[in-house]
């Protein structure tokens, strides 16, 4: 591969303040900052990101004492005690990030006066040397567990200090090239410098426990030219490997990163590391790093991609689970694996100029990621589940905030990845209504996008060359001569035009999933200036070869037809079910748009005619989808079912919980064996819950009727106590009037061999008898056994409320999935 000079504008973000490198990027991307989104979908949303987001996550980070772990490192307010993880300094470096960005857009005297306050109580935080990490500096009476007994102890496990310098790196490189000051900047060279200094083979040969440092220091190299950086980040990234005691699949350091082949462990870290390679890859032309990552990516996106996007299947470890393990009401796909997908997919296109990378980016863009943030900017979903039955519901704030954190970053550089360019190669990969100023070689050029994206496939693209004046002023000993020479409003390029290959009816590239009537599918359309237009296709894009003048239009017209998509049959949590598309939008069915407020129990025909409809008052305006389909019930004492149909309403997948918690799906069964019916009411689930854990989320578990396939059942709501082990806890039911009871059985949750849940030690039940609790007298032996529902029958009493003890293990947790009374 040819990678050429140039100075570049990283990945949407740089603007021109860097110095010189050797290679980068055979394509560049053309940074946000020469892109001006103003259309009805994402202006709003970056918006809302400046205005709400932003300064409600730097709130946030005062009240919670992020602000105060760095004045409490410097000593300049009493006390040691720190906030919950060691990793929490990064969140206040991605605010800075982020509203670094958003200072290069538009600027904020007030905002950037208080981004200069944060950075000198950082700054005061920074000891001599240049180490910063405000767990360790704080010199705390009782230090947390991550941090060790001395700097870089626990690097390769928990402590973070180079995951914390990696995000202080990013925002050091943003803050300066949005306001020109050095004050971040020079807070990040020092710590920058004593990693060179520490960290290499012969000294400290250690790898980062959670991958970012890597990107961190390219960038760094890239403003600086200082070479040390990019050597450091790829030092990083080969000392990688067994050997240490924390190696493993978790981390990626089961082998040498060059040797690896298929997504394993931590996603988020994953995906970090992934994008560290292509950037190192880039800056150094190392080849065996390119061969691996395109491994990974065909491994991810042919067998671990979930239909939105979203990567991670798994919360035990929020990791990549085994190929074509993706269920929906467990997949974790956490927000920050999604950012980091957008990351790593922009990488590969500017690597090898494919559209399949974008393909990946602009799915990921509209569903699994913009899901991670409400429409209102202050509430946020951590994992991003494909289906549910009411138990996930967007949060305020998160102990582990990084997820909000990062979204604050990523919004405002979104324009960034509209266009790139590589010499008179110009690509539009995705679609806004936009005005942009690019910069050819061959000379400026105006391109703006006319579009009511995503909702509508008609873009109308204008091109205007820019007329350039150029003086020139000659002298000699009598005269002075000043000659004006204008350009003329012409300029010889190639417009690159991203085809999606949703419009051809493929979602992903592989057979991981597909349109089940793609052959049904109306053509694209391409014209110039009214015209059907000359192209050619290469690796997925449109490319137009010409001449062109001020005020030529191509008009593009893709299909926007409902797409019923379709998994491989190897994907067990998606048989007899199909999703809805409908351009580069995911759709799920949600309980507030469809009869009794649920939709597990909703069947929908695949030959079923599915309407769009524009709501302008839904959802802050949305397309919504609307079909025929039937719904069941089950009834007391029969095993009958009552089936009536129904107008069934599907939403955009990234607005759902956005009017509080619901039952939701995206694989809509077209199959009755695949659905759930709505259960009948019993005593149990019309009883209240309370129980001896304060996450109330939890509690629906116990009485939603759901029967788990096993004990480790992820998709099945359960309720857990870890991380307690060997106390005495207790559930418990209060009725809605006194009911004459017998028998109760209980299913456990047990995620043995790797997780903390097992089995329990023993349980009892306590009947409400006036305001005391009696044991019941039980007929038959309390089981404890894994599972299968564990039983026991007693002596008829008549209660309001039943109780049940728990004592855990003595060395484990224990979990409830389902609890019933009869």
């Amino acid at each position: 591969m040819k990678i050429k000079t140039l100075i570049i504008a990283t990945l949407g973000c740089y603007t021109g303040l860097q110095a010189q490198v050797k290679k980068d990027y055979p394509i560049q991307p053309v940074a946000f900052t020469q892109v001006q989104v103003a259309d009805n979908f994402w202006a709003p949303k970056i918006r809302v990101n400046a205005e709400v987001t932003i300064p409600y996550t730097l709130e946030q980070c005062r009240k919670t004492g992020r602000i105060d772990n760095f004045r409490r490192a410097a000593h300049s307010i009493p006390g040691d005690s720190m906030t919950e993880y060691t990793f929490d300094d990064t969140d206040l470096y991605k605010v800075i990030e982020g509203a670094s960005y958003g200072l290069q857009v538009k600027k904020n005297p007030e905002l950037e006066q208080y981004l200069d306050s944060l950075i000198a109580i950082i700054g005061a935080a920074q000891e001599k040397d240049g180490y910063l990490y405000t767990f360790r500096t704080v010199n705390a009476s009782h230090p947390h567990a991550w941090i060790g007994s001395k700097r870089w102890e626990l690097e390769e496990d928990l402590s973070h200090e180079l995951y914390n310098a990696g995000h202080l790196y990013e925002a050091a490189v943003a803050h300066y090239q949005a306001t020109g000051k050095k004050s971040l900047l020079n807070i990040a060279i020092r710590n920058a410098d004593l990693l060179v200094k520490t960290f290499g083979y012969g000294k400290e040969e250690k790898w980062p426990g959670h991958q970012i440092v890597e990107t961190g220091l390219t960038k760094l190299y890239r403003v600086t030219g200082d070479t040390a950086y990019l050597h450091l980040a790829k030092f990083f990234l080969d000392v990688r490997g067994p050997g240490s005691l924390y190696s493993g699949e978790y981390n990626q350091s089961f082998t040498k990163v060059v040797d690896q082949h298929e997504a394993k462990g931590h996603a988020v870290r994953a995906t970090y590391m992934y994008t560290g390679m292509a950037d190192v890859a880039a800056l150094t032309g190392d080849q065996q790093y390119l061969h691996a990552i395109d491994d990974i990516w065909n491994d991810v996106v042919k067998k671990k991609l979930y239909i939105t996007g979203g990567i991670g299947a798994t919360g035990n470890g929020e990791a990549f689970g085994q190929a074509y393990e993706l269920p929906n009401m467990s997949a974790y796909a956490e927000t920050c694996a999604a950012i980091a997908n957008v990351y790593w997919n922009s990488r590969m296109f500017l690597l090898h100029g494919d559209a399949k990378y974008i393909d990946v980016l602009e799915r990921t863009l509209y569903n699994g990621l913009l899901s991670g943030i409400s429409l209102s900017g202050d509430r946020f979903f951590y994992p991003n589940p494909l289906a549910s039955m009411g138990q996930h519901q967007r949060s305020a704030w998160f102990g582990c905030a990084c997820c909000i954190s990062n979204m604050t970053r990523f919004l405002p550089s979104m324009p960034g990845y509209i266009y790139a360019q590589n010499q008179n190669n110009l690509y539009i990969n995705l679609f806004a209504g936009n005005t942009a100023r690019i910069n050819l070689p061959a000379g400026p050029v105006m391109i703006q996008q006319i579009t009511n994206y995503p909702w509508d496939g008609n873009i109308n693209i204008v091109v205007a060359p820019v007329k350039v004046t150029t003086t020139v002023t000659t002298a000699n000993a009598n005269t002075t001569t000043t000659t004006e020479t204008t350009s003329a409003e012409t300029m010889k390029f190639a417009l690159h035009i991203r085809i999606p290959e949703w419009a051809k009816g493929v979602p992903v590239p592989g057979d991981l999933y597909y349109d089940a009537d793609s052959a049904k599918l109306k053509k694209y359309t391409i014209l110039l200036n009214g015209q059907p237009a000359v192209y050619k296709m290469e690796k997925g894009y449109a490319v137009i070869q010409r001449t062109w003048q001020s005020g030529d239009k191509v008009s593009l017209s893709f299909p926007m037809s409902v797409q019923k998509i379709m998994a491989n049959n190897k994907v067990d949590a998606d048989k007899k079910r199909f999703a809805l598309e409908r351009g580069p939008i995911m759709y799920c069915l949600e309980g507030p748009d469809n009869k009794d407020a649920t939709v597990q129990n909703i069947v929908v025909d695949k030959n079923a005619k599915v309407s769009p409809v524009y709501k302008s008052d839904l959802l802050n305006g949305v397309t919504v989808l609307e079909m025929d389909g039937s719904s069941s019930s089950r009834q007391l004492n029969t095993n009958a079912l009552i089936t009536s149909t129904q107008t069934v309403t599907a939403i955009p997948y990234y607005a759902w919980a956005n009017r509080g918690p619901s039952e939701m799906a995206v694989w809509i069964p077209y199959e009755s064996s695949a659905a759930r019916p709505k259960p009948a009411p019993t005593i149990a689930s019309k009883a209240t819950v309370s129980a001896s854990i304060k996450n109330k989320r939890m509690f629906m578990a116990l009485n939603d009727q759901y029967d788990p396939v096993d004990a480790h059942d992820n998709a099945a709501l359960y309720l857990h106590w870890w991380p307690k082990k060997d106390t005495l806890e207790w559930v418990q039911y209060d009725f809605d009037q006194a009911y004459t009871i017998s028998s109760s059985k209980v299913y456990w949750y047990d995620d043995g061999p790797f997780g903390g849940c097992r089995i329990p030690a023993s349980w009892k039940l306590y009947y409400k008898k006036g305001d005391e609790w009696i044991p019941v007298v039980n007929k038959t032996p309390y089981e404890v056994v894994k599972d299968k529902y564990n039983s026991v029958t007693f002596e008829p009493v008549n209660t309001t409320a039943l109780r049940l003890e728990v004592l855990l293990p003595k060395d484990n947790s224990s979990g409830i999935h389902e609890w019933s009374v009869q």
